[in-house]
Parts: structure tokens; sequence; C-alpha cells
């Protein structure tokens, strides 16, 4: 017998919780680079773990206080579009694409490398820096109704992460209606035409790419929050894969984009990861052909299937529009 209440309750808790909050962080990042400033940037895992390391290791390595690591994570992120940016925005955007992805797997093996294992902890990752954060938590209890469950640690994560989700999309949305999105805007669709009226499009890219890194990163903040442990491996290439996915789901080039597609993926995701399971447990789908074991990857299989024909048949997104950026598969 399939357990419906469960399923549903998975569900509905991956619609409002810390994976969804920090892949809508990440993608409004990235949604500035890529839907308004029109950079490839496919390193954009590598902004949420410096920022989080940053943290991690200004806390737990150094035992210095929780905000400043903070400001040292912040300021990481600011230093490495700058290095990011520097050789590559003035050249054809596939070079940034294939410089960012090769520095995201710089950044995750420099904190994997066991030279520097005594400040990052290696391959094991860092713990013990997340006390002071769950200190300020005003929750003494958690909620648990019908469907949803959360515990006091996880809403008072879920709470400062939609807080912070909300200010992002209010800059975001101040911005691209501001003289500045404009002609980040006007730099995507014609940078040569922008050039030729005076302005200097390697120093909006700059600022873009600069802004961008910083939004995202508060993701890797979220994300080391919530686990209350960082590991390298967490900021892999397919974390930014999975952000192109949720931005271009969402619509890129939209203020609410990056936040609806991250609910609307983790939420299908999230569902048919716990049904497939149920529904072979069950005998409704024989174990011929499929077992319980390979019914995680089906459930990938069936998503990606899902997204290609969203490309195909809409490529612009749910809530996209052709005018801003055409994105066409077929």
């Amino acid at each position: 017998m399939i357990n419906w209440d469960v399923i549903f309750s998975v569900s509905l808790e991956s619609l409002v919780g810390a994976t969804t909050i920090v892949y809508a962080l990440a993608a409004i990042g990235l949604n500035v680079h890529f839907g308004y400033a029109g950079l490839l940037n496919f390193g954009q895992s590598a902004f949420l773990g410096v920022a989080a390391y940053g943290m991690a290791i200004t806390v737990s390595t150094f035992d210095l206080p929780f905000w400043l690591g903070i400001l040292v994570g912040l300021a990481a992120t600011v230093v490495l579009a700058l290095l990011l940016g520097i050789p590559t925005l003035r050249l054809r955007a596939d070079y940034l694409a294939i410089v960012t992805i090769a520095a995201a797997e710089i950044v995750r093996l420099l904190f994997r490398s066991v030279s520097l294992s005594e400040w990052t902890g290696g391959s094991d990752g860092l713990q013990s820096f997340s006390q002071s954060f769950y200190d300020l938590n005003p929750y003494s209890g958690g909620i648990s109704t019908t469907l949803i469950s959360f515990s006091a640690r996880e809403l008072w994560i879920i709470t400062v992460g939609w807080i912070v989700v909300a200010l992002a999309l209010f800059i975001v949305w101040l911005l691209m209606r501001s003289p500045w999105g404009r002609v980040i805007k006007a730099i995507r669709e014609d940078e040569d035409a922008v050039r030729s009226l005076g302005k200097s499009v390697f120093a909006y890219k700059m600022q873009a790419l600069i802004l961008g890194g910083v939004l995202g990163s508060f993701g890797g903040y979220i994300f080391a929050l919530s686990l209350a442990a960082i590991q390298p491996d967490t900021y892999g290439t397919e974390f930014t894969f999975y952000m192109y996915t949720i931005v271009i789901l969402g619509g890129a080039a939209r203020v609410l984009g990056p936040v609806v597609g991250s609910m609307i993926f983790w939420l299908l995701l999230t569902f048919i990861n716990a049904l497939l399971p149920a529904l072979v447990s069950a005998g409704t789908i024989p174990t011929s052909i499929m077992t319980t074991n390979q019914a995680g990857a089906v459930g990938y299989i069936l998503v990606g299937v899902g997204l290609i024909l969203l490309l195909i048949f809409r490529p612009q997104g749910i809530f996209g529009d052709k005018k801003e950026v055409m994105l066409d598969a077929r």
C-alpha cells in the first residue's frame, strides 16, 4: 500500500525547505549573470563555496566571531569575481564559460587539498561554526501538522533564508529598473552598440559578475548553516548545472523566475523520488522493470526528459519572455 501522506509531506516540505532556498539564492545570482547581463558563468558553485568556506574557516579554524566570518566570505566572493573577470570579460562569452567551470573545479580541489587540510579540513570539511547563528533562534519549538513538520532549527534557517531571498529579489528588482540595469540588459543584446555610446562595457560586466556572485554566495551560507557542516564536494559543477536548470525553468531575466523555478524543480524531483520507490514496493511497478535502488536514477531521467520538452516547446521557461532571452532547442 502506498503511503500518500508521507509522499505529499516530504514534497510540501521541500517546497519551502532549505534546499529550495539555497538554489533560489544561487539562481538569483546566476540570473543576474546569465539572464540580465548575458554572462555565461558555469562556476557559480565556486562563489557559494568560497563564501561558505570563508565563514567556516574564520569561525571554526581561527575561532573568530560568526559575523566576521560572513564578511570574510563576502570579501572572498568579490576577490574571486575580480580574479575571474579581469582576464576574461574583455573576451567572448565562451571564454568566460571555460574559465569559470575550470575555476569552480580548482576551488573545490583546493578545499580538498591535503596540504590545506589544517585550515579547510580537507575532504572531511569543517564543522563547529554554526552555533552562534542558532543561538539567535527565537523559536522554542518546532511545527508539526498533518502534512509538514519542521524542528525549531529548521524553522529558524527557513525564516532567515526566505527573508534573504526576499531582500535579494528586491535588490534585483530595483537595480534592473534603474539606468544601471538598462545598460546591463543592453550589453546582453548588443555590447558594441553600448560601447559606441561611451559606456564601459567591461566595468558594467564586472559589476554584474560581482553582484551575481555576492547574491548567490548567500546560498552558500544557508547551505552550510542548514547542515551545520561544510564539505568541498558539495560545491561541484553539477551544483551550477542545477542552477541553470532552475533559471531556465522559471524564466531567465525574470525577477521571480529563479525562486519559482527552484520551488517547482525540487517539488517535482522530491515527489518523483518519493513516489517511484513506493510504487515499486507496492508492486505497482514490477521489479523486472525497476527496483527501488534504480528509482532515484529513473526520477532524474524523468525530470530531465521534462526539461528537454520544456526547452523544445517553451525555451524561454515558464514565466520567461522570448523578447528577453532566446533559448531555442529545436
